[in-house]
């Protein structure tokens, strides 16, 4: 995998376009961490954060908190399911969903010994004992698993590494197309906004602006990987195999 490489100039923007902004090359650096207080619905979170990352899995992302707004709008959609989050980061998301509403969630992010640690910490700090089971996975790569139990996944603010969509498809791809049902399954939510949410499913939600080529270079990936994709609104989107969409319309 080349994305231990890339440095965050490359990967993101600035306010003008250009990328320019952090010097290019490898950095070496004093790890250092901050412990933050974060509000979610129903409590407070004490989360430690890298004061640096190469792969900016230093940040809570703003899009974290809107994602976490539309899944409490949402909650039956998570009754009895297993989740599995791509790009964790902090794990403050997983926390709040196991603590808040019992989620059986299994966290995962690139292959990275202080990511997988960071996220223990935050665990143990929050009275999440034993920890969330943790899965490294570089996107791209074999998973360690070759029969996924998960049957929803979820990821907030991923879309940002361009230059791997082509591997998180194929990671995406596995783990939708390799999920084996006990049964045809459906959960719906309550209220007028009455969609039905296939088993397995892929929820992703953004809010950092990316371009519009961009976002349709995803999409035209999930689409030739045989992916279908469906806006919820609110940024937030369900991707599932297409096969399994067409069965579960019928």
């Amino acid at each position: 995998m080349d994305i231990a490489l890339f440095s965050p100039s490359a990967l993101f923007a600035d306010s003008d376009g250009d990328g320019t902004g952090a010097e290019e090359g490898n950095i070496e650096i004093n790890q250092n961490f901050e412990e933050r207080r974060h509000g979610f619905p129903g409590m407070e979170l004490l989360i430690r954060e890298f004061s640096f990352h190469q792969l900016n899995a230093n940040l809570l992302w703003p899009g974290t908190f809107a994602f976490i707004e539309w899944l409490v709008h949402h909650r039956s959609w998570m009754d009895g399911r297993k989740v599995i989050e791509l790009g964790s980061g902090t794990g403050a998301l997983a926390i709040f969903l196991h603590k808040s509403f019992q989620v059986d969630i299994t966290t995962s992010d690139y292959d990275d010994a202080e990511i997988e640690e960071n996220i223990a910490y935050n665990c143990q700090i929050n009275g999440v004992t034993p920890v969330l089971p943790h899965m490294r996975h570089s996107w791209g790569d074999v998973f360690q698993i070759s029969d996924p139990k998960w049957d929803l996944i979820i990821a907030s603010d991923i879309l940002l590494y361009v230059k791997q969509y082509p591997n998180l498809i194929k990671s995406l791809s596995f783990l939708l197309k390799s999920y084996k049902p006990i049964a045809v399954n459906a959960i719906s939510s309550s209220g007028d906004d009455a969609c039905l949410l296939p088993r397995p499913a892929f929820l992703l939600s953004w809010r950092r602006r990316i371009g519009k080529e961009d976002e349709s270079l995803f999409f035209r990936g999930c689409d030739k990987a045989g992916l279908a994709v469906d806006h919820l609104g609110s940024r937030v989107y369900c991707i599932t195999p297409k096969d399994i969409t067409a069965n579960h319309s019928t």
